[in-house]
């Protein structure tokens, strides 16, 4: 979300999306509300600090840590705030990087990323599970509302292609194989999935998402744009068609995250209604196994396209209602 003001925003959500609020982000306050900063905040007994390239692994924690730490500890009492003034959600949505992008976004202190050391790269995904955990805790003790996770991956295309650079910028991070990949991603998922009792979501909004990957990694959902997926044909298409078809929810991508010419609601459902024609599906799978959603986060927005936004994603989830009654 845009701004820097933890309360309105909580009460912006909580009060237009009871059913599935979304845990608000505010990644304009800077350092340590960012994803790769706000994940760090959750880890436990590893620390990160803040260098001219980015996020590294530290000694010990630190300001920059401290700092992730406090900005998601006054989230959660803007978030109970708001519950208590406009009810409780049926559902809380927390949000996360993934292991892969987090592996990727944070270097050692040698100055190569954390997914080049398997050691290093086992220790931050264990990691970031249990902090995760305890994170939902506090977020269904402070709410009293169900706690979902979602697992934001959008690094992960890269990190299977082999397209991160290294330090020195002249070369390429190997390719992660995809068993590799998989089998790291399926054991967090599974975790959190027991936490939670809940199907786990992992959103990549990469035009090319790997979505069969992610379905054997064991994700309930998968969050993507549906607007730049482009044409959906051959290998993709069938991925989509037997995620769908084996009962995995798609989280589609539809209404711009920034404001855009038009705000007419049915040319912003049409990626949608193209996707499940491409697919072989009737439009009541829309209702069925889709959730509408922006296209992607909301920081880059104006406060009134945010809340217009939502408004729009929430009257799309109702057109779809209308088409599959029909």
């Amino acid at each position: 979300m845009p701004g820097t003001d933890p309360v309105e925003t909580a009460r912006t959500v909580v009060g237009e999306l009871p059913d599935l609020a979304p845990f608000p982000e505010l990644p304009g306050r800077g350092v340590g509300a960012d994803i790769l900063g706000r994940t760090a905040g959750l880890l436990v007994d590893l620390a990160v600090e803040v260098v001219p390239s980015g996020y590294r692994v530290a000694g010990r924690p630190g300001r920059d840590q401290q700092r992730a730490v406090d900005l998601l500890r006054w989230d959660l009492d803007a978030v109970e705030q708001a519950v208590a003034e406009k009810g409780a959600p049926r559902a809380v949505k927390v949000q996360a990087a993934g292991p892969w992008t987090l592996a990727a976004g944070i270097e050692l202190h040698r100055g190569h990323r954390v997914l080049t050391d398997h050691g290093a790269l086992r220790d931050f995904a264990e990691s970031l599970t249990e902090g995760l955990r305890e994170h939902v805790a506090q977020v269904a003790s402070r709410t009293g509302s169900r706690v979902v996770v979602q697992l934001d991956e959008p690094m992960l295309p890269m990190v299977l292609a082999g397209a991160l650079p290294t330090p020195s910028g002249y070369g390429k991070v190997p390719a992660v194989p995809a068993p590799e990949a998989q089998s790291l991603l399926g054991g967090v998922i599974e975790e959190l999935g027991e936490a939670t009792e809940s199907p786990v979501i992992v959103h990549c909004c990469a035009r090319r998402p790997p979505v069969a990957l992610l379905r054997r990694a064991g994700a309930g959902a998968i969050a993507l744009d549906a607007t730049g997926l482009g044409d959906v044909s051959g290998e993709l298409a069938d991925e989509l068609g037997e995620a769908w078809e084996e009962g995995t929810t798609l989280f589609l991508g539809l209404v711009p995250s920034t404001q855009p010419a038009h705000d007419a609601l049915r040319a912003f459902a049409q990626p949608a209604f193209d996707l499940a024609s491409r697919l072989g599906f009737a439009r009541k799978a829309l209702a069925e196994r889709s959730v509408p959603t922006p296209t992607c986060g909301l920081a880059g927005a104006t406060p009134a396209w945010s809340r217009r936004a939502i408004n729009l994603t929430r009257d799309l989830a109702k057109l779809f209602a209308d088409e599959a009654a029909q």
